[in-house]
Formats: C-alpha cells, sequence, structure tokens
C-alpha cells in the first residue's frame, strides 16, 4: 500500500452517481432556475443573500459553542450563554439548531474530522519510501500537541462528550470508527504482506485505538499534568510492540 492508498482508504466516503433518470425535466429545471433567479434579487445586507446571512450566523454559534462549551463545559452553559457570546438574539439560535444538544453535535463531529486531518496530514508528510516509526511518532505528536494546544477541543471530546446524551451511541460510536479505519489502514500501510484477515487487523486497529484514547482521557482529565514525553512513550510502546510481534511471526514462516 502506497501512502496515496492510505490516504484514500481514509477518508474515503461512499459516492453516490445520479443515473439518467435521476435528471430534472424541463419543467423542473425551468423552476430550479426560476427560484434561485429569486434568491439571487434577495440580496439586501452587506451583499449577502438570506441564505448566507444564515449560514454566517450558524458559523458565529458554532465558534461561540466551541469557545463557551470548551472553557466552561456543556453542563454550565445556556442557550443564552451562547448567544451572548456569539453577539446574537436567541432567535438566531433557534434558526439553526433545536436544542443545544444539536450544537454540541455539530462542534463535536467538527472537531473530530479536524483531529483526524491534522493527523492524516502529519503522517502523509511521510515521503518516498514508507518509515513506519516515524510514521507513528508523528501522528501520535500531532494527536496530543493538537489536544495540549486546544484544551477547548480536548475537554469536548474526552471530557463533555461522553455525557451528552445526543451523542451517545452512534455519533460516537462513528467517531471511534473513523480512527480505526484509520490505524487499519496503518497497519496494511506497514505490513502489506500481513496474513491476516482485514477483520483481524480491524480488531487490532479497535484496540490500538482504544488503549490510545484511554491515554488521551486520562491526560485531559488530569489537565494535562502528566509530561508529553511521558504520555507520547507510552503510547508508542503500543505500536512499536506490535510492529516487534509482526515482524517476529513473519520471521518465523
Amino acid at each position: 500500500m502506497r501512502l496515496t492508498d492510505f490516504y484514500s482508504m481514509t477518508t474515503s466516503q461512499p459516492s453516490s452517481h445520479n443515473s439518467p433518470d435521476d435528471a430534472p425535466s424541463a419543467p423542473a429545471l425551468a423552476e430550479q432556475q426560476k427560484t434561485a433567479s429569486k434568491v439571487t434579487k434577495r440580496r439586501s445586507f452587506r451583499g449577502l443573500s438570506l441564505e448566507e446571512r444564515q449560514n454566517e450566523r450558524r458559523e458565529k454559534l458554532i465558534e461561540a459553542g466551541l469557545q463557551i462549551y470548551g472553557t466552561q463545559g456543556f453542563f454550565s452553559v445556556t442557550v443564552r450563554d451562547i448567544c451572548n457570546e456569539a453577539k446574537l438574539t436567541e432567535r438566531y439560535f433557534y434558526e439553526s439548531f433545536k436544542r443545544s444538544e444539536e450544537l454540541f453535535k455539530t462542534i463535536y463531529l467538527r472537531l473530530i474530522e479536524q483531529l483526524q486531518q491534522t493527523i492524516l496530514a502529519a503522517v502523509m508528510q511521510s515521503q518516498g519510501e514508507v518509515n513506519p516509526r516515524k510514521m507513528i511518532e508523528s501522528g501520535l505528536q500531532a494527536f496530543f500537541h493538537t489536544l495540549q494546544n486546544d484544551p477547548r477541543m480536548a475537554r469536548i471530546l474526552f471530557i463533555d462528550a461522553i455525557l451528552v446524551h445526543e451523542i451517545q451511541g452512534n455519533t460516537i460510536y462513528e467517531a471511534i470508527a473513523r480512527f480505526d479505519r484509520m490505524t487499519t489502514a496503518f497497519i496494511l500501510l506497514m505490513f502489506p504482506k500481513e496474513p491476516r484477515t482485514h477483520s483481524e487487523i480491524s480488531l487490532i486497529a479497535t484496540g490500538l485505538s482504544g488503549y490510545v484514547i484511554h491515554i488521551a482521557t486520562r491526560w485531559v482529565i488530569g489537565g494535562f499534568k502528566e509530561p508529553l514525553e511521558n504520555v507520547l512513550s507510552a503510547c508508542k510502546i503500543a505500536y512499536l510492540s506490535l510492529m516487534g510481534w509482526i515482524e517476529s511471526e513473519a520471521s518465523k514462516k
């Protein structure tokens, strides 16, 4: 597996293709163009359409939520607090979100995406021949440095997320599964000739991800008091031990 394959396997999403039957009819297309024309004409404030202003307000609420949830905690914050931080009235909150939990879920998913992309970018910096040790160190450093540099992200992902009912179940499961897929792709990249099935490798990846996530959770809850080098060393042990075990097994054959 090449680095480009690793990136593709980790970030690919199910694609959809429109069939000819999905193409809009002429009357429908004309109606769409008419609607688009009406929307375009509804520009009245700073040259922004109604939809653009709504999106702008939504982003302000998300930024406000990241700041205030990340510093005070979800259960200490009200909708009014969010709106005060965003400098918007409460009616604009309900324009974008039904309740606080929905805003929190939106922020949580965005942070998961940012964290994964940061790790991928660090791993993808490796050039030429694959260097597993360097990739392990780069990925782990990116993960923990990001949490340390943005305690708001760390709190939302590793403290409040496990307590907010709205994202329990499928949301957290999918977030963990994304990191499992990334770790699976990483193992396949390091050991392309590994004879184990994809299912077996996926189970190993889940174990590695859980190991790192539990260490991260303890580190964040403890206020980052553990020295970063100790945290990184503890996580690298698991990956390097796996490398040594797989290499040892391969040498017996």
